[in-house]
């Protein structure tokens, strides 16, 4: 198959059990191909953030996941992570700033190239234009991840994943749980913006619980189930 056809990412029986031996989720099956925001939805329990660590290859699990048609083991792990990049809701064992978390990511093989190229000015330039249109005050870059609100937390997440415009698939774990409806709006459009326009960044996958965000995200809905997931026309 010609690699332009090919899924940009495929999820093939994907399953997770836990420590006690109990199935989470099993024969996970889905696509995700350039352009998509896939909205996954589930009940409490079903394993949604799980899956998603699955597929970031943060969490045993069974199956096979394909990036652009190779394995992550053969594309190396640390480099698939850049191109599918996996955002908690909240990074609570961060250590240090912000501003030191974007120098640490910098200085790793995957991001080299960056720091190089004198590319980490232009990240940093990105990261305060964004953080700005999201109403985010300039002092938190350096002010310690563990004395963010939860709201400023997710943002500032959201804002260096994007900056560093090199991930293709952003696994997005309840993005906007911790703000306010006018804040998410502002996420939501330049998420939304960022895949239409054609650039580095292809296809999101997007935990939310409100249907309503998921409307108008999303372009494809999953439901996920102990037995598996079925994709559906639109939520209801």
């Amino acid at each position: 198959m010609d690699q332009l056809e090919l899924p940009l990412l495929d999820l093939q029986n994907i399953s997770c059990t836990l420590e006690q031996g109990q199935s989470l989720f099993r024969d996970v099956n889905l696509t995700l191909n350039e352009g998509e925001i896939l909205v996954l939805q589930g009940k409490s329990g079903s394993g949604k953030s799980t899956l998603l660590k699955c597929i970031a290859h943060l969490v045993l699990h069974s199956g096979r996941t394909l990036y652009r048609g190779k394995t992550p083991q053969v594309q190396g792990i640390p480099h698939y992570r850049t191109r599918v990049m996996y955002v908690p809701q909240r990074p609570s064992l961060l250590p240090g700033t912000p501003t030191d978390f974007i120098h640490s990511i910098l200085s790793l093989g995957t991001h080299r190239a960056l720091a190089r190229n004198n590319a980490e000015a232009e990240v940093m330039r990105r990261s305060s234009e964004l953080a700005q249109v999201w109403g985010l005050n300039p002092d938190l870059w350096q002010r310690e991840w563990s004395n963010l609100s939860g709201g400023e937390a997710q943002r500032m997440l959201l804002v260096i994943a994007l900056s560093l415009n090199a991930a293709e698939i952003l696994l997005l774990d309840e993005p906007t749980s911790a703000l306010d409806p006018e804040t998410s709006l502002l996420v939501e459009k330049v998420l939304t913006d960022e895949i239409a326009s054609g650039g580095t960044l292809k296809a999101l996958l997007w935990i939310t619980h409100s249907v309503e965000q998921g409307k108008r995200v999303g372009t494809r809905f999953i439901q996920l189930a102990a037995s598996g997931c079925c994709e559906e026309a639109s939520l209801v």
